[in-house]
């Protein structure tokens, strides 16, 4: 086997490259552009198709952002000139607790409530309806903007009649 002298940096020129391949059997020639070709496909495969992959999604995200953007833009408006919900700091929250539920038929079921912290009210409920109670509190959150922190709720025996301890948050 006959050694092949590698072209150095100096020698890289048409000439120099054609007078290299010409040195190599015709197996290491074959070799070689099969290793061309593999290193060609690879390069497409590995990198030229995923970026181009991921340039598209990233143009995707882009053009439904711009859509989600002139959207939200064309309902500001409209979301500007709609009624606020009353500020909970208008009223202590135990009053609109209390008024809310008496509004919503749970008076007499309403046991008991205490502070549970600035801005919390934890209460007690008795023999409640539990559809009225679910509705209550979801009407709580819409409309005044309280939200339940916790709750805890058990049958009381007779069907659809629930004992509650609930926490309320205002803000």
């Amino acid at each position: 086997m006959s050694a092949i002298a590698k072209p150095s940096l100096g020698q890289l020129s048409a000439a120099g490259l054609e007078q290299w391949l010409a040195q190599l059997s015709g197996r290491d020639r074959r070799l070689l552009a099969v290793m061309a070709v593999v290193s060609v496909l690879l390069l497409v495969f590995a990198v030229w198709l995923p970026l181009d992959r991921s340039v598209a999604q990233a143009q995707a995200r882009l053009a439904k952002k711009h859509t989600n953007h002139e959207w939200m833009q064309t309902v500001a408006p409209e979301l500007a000139a709609s009624p606020q919900p009353p500020a909970s700091g208008a009223e202590p929250l135990v009053v609109i607790v209390d008024r809310s539920a008496r509004e919503a038929g749970l008076a007499g079921a309403l046991a008991g409530s205490d502070p549970a912290g600035p801005g919390s009210l934890s209460l007690r409920l008795q023999k409640a309806p539990f559809d009225l109670l679910v509705a209550w509190l979801a009407r709580l959150a819409q409309q005044s903007g309280i939200r339940v922190d916790s709750a805890t709720i058990d049958g009381a025996g007779e069907p659809g009649m629930v004992n509650a301890a609930v926490v309320l948050h205002s803000g």
